[in-house]
C-alpha cells in the first residue's frame, strides 16, 4: 500500500462525483439529536453536501467488510470551528465511514474518524476520536489519491495520513487509534497532575505528585515509541 508522503487535500475522480445536499433536519431526525445537539447545527453549519461516493461502480475497487463503500461530505461552516458532535451526528446517521472535508473562508480541513461496525452487532457503528489535517487553502493543489486495491484499504491510508502518531513496524490501524486514544487520555491526565502540582502547598504531597508525573510521563514516551 503506497502512502502519500505530505498533509495535501486529495483529488477525488469525477466519476465519483454525487453532489447531493444533505438537508440538516433529515439528520436530526436520523440521529435522535437533542436540542444542544441542533443549536450546534444552526450555529455552525451552514451546508452539508454529499460531494462523492467512492465504491465499486464509481472508483472500480472491491467492496470489503465494513467498508462497502466511503463517502466524502463537504461541509461549509458559519465559525471557524465545529463541535466534533456534529460529526458524530452525521456518522451516526448514514452507515458507512465519511470523510469529511470541512469549509471556512478559503481554507478547507480534512477530518475522519476510524468509523467500523461493531464486533457484537453489525448493524451498530464503532467512532473513535476524529483526525484533521492541517487547514489548507481551498484552491492549493490536490494529491492524487493512493494506489491500492480495495476499499478498506483506500479508507486505511485516507486515515493513516490524518494520524499525527508515527506507526510502528506492522501496527494494524485499529492498534494505531487505540495507542494514539490512550496517548491522549494521558497527555489530559500529564495536564492535571501539573496544575495539582502547582497548587499543592505540602511538601510531602508535593513529592508524591512528583513521582506520580514522572510515572505518567514514562508512559506517554512509552507510549510515542
Amino acid at each position: 500500500m503506497s502512502e502519500p508522503a505530505n498533509k495535501a487535500l486529495f483529488s477525488y475522480p469525477p466519476q465519483a462525483a454525487f453532489g447531493r445536499p444533505l438537508p440538516k433536519n433529515k439528520l436530526y431526525e436520523k440521529s435522535g439529536a437533542n436540542t444542544r445537539l441542533k443549536d450546534l447545527f444552526v450555529a455552525q453549519v451552514d451546508q452539508i453536501v454529499w460531494q462523492y461516493k467512492l465504491a465499486p461502480e464509481t472508483i472500480n475497487l472491491p467492496a470489503r467488510p465494513g467498508v462497502p463503500e466511503v463517502q466524502v461530505f463537504s461541509i461549509h461552516l458559519k465559525t471557524p470551528e465545529l463541535h466534533h458532535d456534529v460529526l458524530r451526528c452525521i456518522d451516526g446517521a448514514v452507515q458507512f465511514p465519511i470523510v469529511f472535508e470541512l469549509n471556512h473562508e478559503g481554507r478547507t480541513q480534512m477530518v475522519a474518524c476510524h468509523k467500523r461496525p461493531s464486533e457484537t452487532d453489525a448493524r451498530q457503528w464503532v467512532c473513535s476520536d476524529y483526525f484533521a489535517s492541517p487547514w489548507q487553502p481551498t484552491n492549493a493543489p490536490r494529491q492524487a489519491l493512493p494506489v491500492v486495491l480495495d476499499l478498506a484499504a483506500l479508507y486505511e491510508t485516507l486515515l493513516r495520513t490524518l494520524i499525527p502518531l508515527p506507526p510502528r513496524p506492522q501496527e494494524k490501524l485499529a492498534d494505531l487509534v487505540l495507542r494514539l486514544g490512550k496517548l491522549n487520555a494521558l497527555q489530559r491526565d500529564i495536564q492535571k497532575t501539573q496544575t495539582q502540582l502547582a497548587k499543592e502547598k505540602q511538601f510531602n504531597r508535593k513529592v508524591g505528585i512528583n513521582a506520580l508525573l514522572r510515572q505518567l510521563q514514562n508512559e506517554l514516551t512509552s507510549l510515542k515509541e
